[in-house]
């Protein structure tokens, strides 16, 4: 935005500031949330502090920098009140878990590493944040984040000291950080929408079997190689021979990859699930019903059952959605959910291509609000500035669903 539309909004984003920074103690930390966000709103090739508070008319660098890194202001009041405010204001149909790459030099940043980074395609020096997305088909917006702590830095005790991080901050698995994203999203909304993730999430079966165990619904993408058995498959119990223990019940068959499931036999539907900016975005998909047979899922299943001498040898169904378009010569893509097959498969099929949303959000985010331009390298400021960005984001999508929706009830 020009300088002259960002000042046209300034009335409205006070009363945006007064609402989601209302937990902050003192009423100049609300006067400098403002100054940023207006700050991140305003055209600028940078979006670090420097260079947005010499393009605001009121910018006090030294000021902005003290609240960006060192004040002491929590940053989860904050992103619960945007929370709420998107989520009624959206409606999500799905929250989309995802992680973000922020390419970095040096080693000072907090939990920068050589590691894969989405943002280059390849392995380099970068930050990673595990976050999670409310989304429909015409919004999105992110609700929670957590930097991701490489192992390397978990017991580099001058490194954590030097940045801040946390005592309770270690490395954990980003599949364990989703987890604690949405337990804590749980407890601050009403309801827990589909859960969507790409094959990067979706090919932990102990991540999808901790979202059924919380009673959660779920549509992930996961990797052709994960093994199972047909629905049909029954499990026999071998005859007992006299000596040990009783032998378990067991599958005559080897468990196969999921593309084995699919033949000339099985029936592919087209679906349309939006109209992009080419025309309708159609291609074909079947629905079937599997059992996930791999290590994890049958450890967890007799675990369930009380222990290994307590399970009957039966592996629970699961719905399986594949898609190959009509011009492909086998499948594209695969899809495990908890919901059951006679679900719509518009719907299983709309939720699983839900996850383009989140590629806006980024765009905005990263092109539009800066949210990998903060040059500051501890922990504190990296969730402040993390936090900013998104009540930024917050704000402009509210005032696109409705002029008027920014307005706190």
């Amino acid at each position: 935005m020009r300088l002259g539309e960002v000042e046209r909004l300034r009335g409205e984003l006070a009363e945006f500031v007064a609402d989601v920074f209302a937990s902050f103690p003192r009423r100049d930390q609300r006067r400098w949330g403002g100054c940023y966000l207006r700050g991140l709103m305003l055209d600028g090739r940078r979006k670090s502090i420097q260079p947005m508070a010499g393009r605001l008319p009121d910018g006090n660098m030294q000021a902005v920098q003290q609240f960006v890194n060192q004040s002491p202001w929590d940053p989860l009041p904050v992103r619960r009140r945007i929370a709420e405010r998107l989520s009624e204001a959206i409606r999500p149909e799905v929250w989309v878990v995802d992680d973000v790459s922020f390419p970095k030099c040096g080693t000072a940043s907090v939990g920068v590493a050589r590691q894969y980074c989405g943002a280059l395609g390849k392995t380099a020096n970068c930050q990673v944040a595990v976050s999670v997305h409310a989304a429909t088909d015409l919004a999105s917006c992110p609700l929670e984040w957590e930097l991701f702590l490489p192992e390397d830095w978990a017991a580099d005790e001058g490194r954590r000291r030097r940045a801040g991080v946390p005592g309770e901050a270690g490395h954990v698995s980003k599949t364990r950080l989703a987890l604690a994203l949405l337990d804590r999203l749980a407890i601050w909304l009403p309801q827990v929408p589909v859960i969507v993730a790409d094959a990067g999430y979706g090919r932990s079966v102990s991540f999808r079997l901790a979202l059924e165990e919380r009673g959660w619904s779920y549509v992930m993408a996961v990797d052709p190689k994960e093994v199972a058995r047909p629905a049909a498959a029954e499990p026999v119990q071998p005859a007992y021979g006299g000596l040990g223990p009783p032998t378990l019940p067991r599958y005559r068959e080897a468990a196969q990859p999921l593309p084995s499931f699919i033949n000339a036999s099985t029936s592919f539907r087209e679906v349309t699930w939006r109209q992009g900016s080419k025309g309708a975005m159609t291609s074909g998909f079947a629905v079937l019903e599997v059992r996930p047979s791999g290590k994890e899922a049958c450890r967890t299943t007799q675990e369930q059952a009380g222990g290994r001498n307590q399970w009957n040898g039966v592996l629970p169904l699961r719905t399986l959605l594949v898609e190959q378009p009509a011009e492909a010569d086998e499948p594209t893509g695969y899809w495990m959910t908890n919901l059951p097959a006679t679900t719509p498969i518009a719907d299983l099929v709309r939720w699983a291509k839900m996850r383009w949303r989140i590629e806006h959000d980024y765009r905005e985010l990263k092109h539009g609000l800066g949210l990998d331009h903060f040059e500051g390298r501890t922990w504190r400021g990296w969730h402040h500035h993390v936090t900013l960005v998104t009540a930024a984001q917050a704000f402009l999508t509210l005032r696109r669903l409705d002029p008027k929706a920014h307005m706190p009830a």
